[in-house]
């Protein structure tokens, strides 16, 4: 019935920082920028590196406040090489921790908004 989850929005406060972040540190790359509703909101639609389902950079839900979501996991095959890129690229990222089905780090992007990078066993 369903193919995919092809877009999640995440909340944030300022969209053009939010933008940098998600570009530079992260890797994502612009798929869709341009106006949106009122004339300071963009529809900005990233694509995450590898990955099928897309973000989008929302201020227009009232109820979801910047930084609400959490625990957005990313996989990876390989997270001590995932790991050190995204530490070369400036991102502020724990340590790899060991859990019963995996590795994981986890990092915020500036609003808050939390994320979890995994290597599953």
């Amino acid at each position: 019935m369903f193919d995919r989850i092809a877009l999640i929005s995440i909340p944030v406060k300022n969209q053009k920082a939010a933008k940098s972040f998600y570009t530079e540190k992260l890797g994502c790359t612009v798929k869709e920028e341009m106006p949106f509703g009122t004339p300071d909101t963009l529809w900005i639609r990233l694509a995450l590196p590898g990955v099928d389902t897309d973000i989008v950079l929302a201020t227009w839900f009232p109820q979801m406040k910047p930084g609400s979501v959490q625990g957005l996991v990313l996989t990876t095959k390989n997270i001590a090489d995932t790991h050190s890129e995204l530490r070369k690229r400036g991102l502020e990222i724990s340590s790899i921790k060991s859990q019963p089905y995996g590795q994981e780090a986890t990092f915020s992007d500036p609003d808050g908004n939390g994320w979890v990078l995994q290597q599953l066993r």
